[in-house]
């Protein structure tokens, strides 16, 4: 029987861990072995066997390490090397990587091992830190210095933050000797253009296979049974609901964007905003609503499903999980005509608009609030069919799985 060992900051909760932990499942009933190796967070219950790669203690080491001198993933030495024993005795068959970063794992302990022991690896690419000098988005300051040799780095202050010192070109030149020191590996952007930015980068010396992230369908979808309660509950009858969604509100997502937006609209408009902080909450002028965060997938369906639109501010995006997750429940969308989003949206299912201009956010939603009743009815089951079609989350586990089974086949034959 095969061994899978994936890796990633987290296990089983939050985006990229239910994705580990739905591949694991996944793999475990293809007949794989499965282990889970995490950094933080104790999760819940997993079926997959769990490893924790060090302890909280060691992250904030590794925090410190990176906030003095640049050096996200070159710290926590001694916890990568106790977890190097451990892939000793369970031999994988594969190594899956997911973010190697998150102040967890010395990279370079791992490409080492892997390396020697010419292991094969898949790779989710999830976001931009792999081929970076330092961040893990670079469109927000239009900045394409890694496409060569990252230097004087404009994202110091952003995550993985450094207070002062900037190692941005020796941390390329490391990643680079690291991470392309292995004889057998896939990489696997999560969208097609993050797939177009590899190609761009020092990994395009491996096959590049993307494979969309995928959505719950099981737990989104149209839920018309609680508009009603929802928009009494938020005060919202009789309002045309624009609704944005994020884990945490920035600049980069659009929070000001919204805000402009907020102004350019009258009274018969309500803009919602979910996932924000008591800080944002302050800052938001009559007419848009804060709701904190939710882990309820169930609550957040609900909200998509009373939204007569949802708009993805956000410039920085690999796939555009919320954009995906309002569609799946009928709402139609509008994103920006920057990075992964526009791949998810169709004419019929949403708009795609030109980065900050809150003009023609404005026309998309007036051409949307005239649509007839039969026309909007019409565009929600297309929206909905579109995601169960193309993104479902169970289909895009078994294309890991299939490409599990095509990495042992050519080793076989080896």
């Amino acid at each position: 029987m095969y061994t899978i060992v994936q890796i990633n900051t987290v296990a089983v909760n939050g985006s990229t861990g239910s994705i580990a932990e739905g591949i694991g499942v996944a793999a475990i009933e293809r007949g794989y072995n499965s282990v889970i190796a995490y950094g933080r967070n104790n999760p819940s219950i997993s079926k997959s066997k769990l490893f924790r790669i060090g302890n909280e203690f060691c992250v904030r080491e590794h925090v410190l390490e990176t906030r003095l001198f640049d050096r996200q993933g070159l710290a926590s030495k001694k916890a990568t090397s106790s977890f190097i024993k451990h892939l000793k005795d369970v031999k994988p068959d594969i190594v899956h990587l997911h973010n190697i970063h998150g102040n967890y794992i010395n990279y370079q302990i791992l490409f080492e091992y892997l390396s020697k022991n010419h292991m094969p690896v898949v790779w989710t690419i999830h976001d931009c830190w792999p081929f970076t000098g330092h961040c893990v988005h670079y469109t927000a300051v239009n900045c394409s210095k890694w496409k060569t040799k990252c230097f004087d780095c404009p994202r110091l202050k952003s995550y993985p933050q450094s207070l002062w010192l900037d190692r941005s070109r020796q941390n390329y030149i490391d990643k680079k000797c690291a991470f392309t020191s292995v004889n057998q590996m896939i990489v696997v952007p999560v969208s097609n253009w993050l797939g177009g930015v590899l190609h761009d980068s020092f990994l395009n010396k491996y096959p590049i296979r993307p494979i969309h992230n995928g959505i719950d369908i099981k737990s989104f979808y149209p839920r018309p049974e609680a508009v009603k309660k929802i928009r009494k509950k938020h005060q919202l009858s009789n309002k045309f609901v624009i609704l944005g969604v994020a884990t945490g509100w920035s600049k980069e997502n659009g929070l000001y964007d919204f805000i402009e937006l907020r102004k350019r609209l009258d009274d018969y408009y309500t803009i919602v905003l979910v996932g924000v902080t008591d800080k944002v909450k302050k800052i938001l002028p009559q007419g848009i609503i804060g709701i904190y965060r939710t882990d309820s997938q169930s609550e957040l369906a609900e909200l998509y499903t009373t939204a007569d639109i949802f708009i993805n501010g956000s410039f920085e995006e690999t796939f555009g999980l919320v954009t995906a997750e309002a569609m799946a429940c009928g709402t139609p969308v509008i994103v920006y005509n920057s990075t992964a989003c526009p791949e998810i949206v169709t004419p019929e299912t949403g708009y795609i608009v030109a980065v900050g201009n809150i003009d023609e956010i404005v026309d998309c939603i007036k051409k949307q609030e005239k649509k007839t009743e039969d026309e909007i009815i019409k565009q929600s089951m297309i929206c909905s069919n579109y995601i169960c079609d193309n993104f479902d989350k169970q289909v895009k586990y078994n294309e890991y799985l299939d490409l599990y089974d095509e990495i042992l086949n050519y080793s076989l034959k080896e």
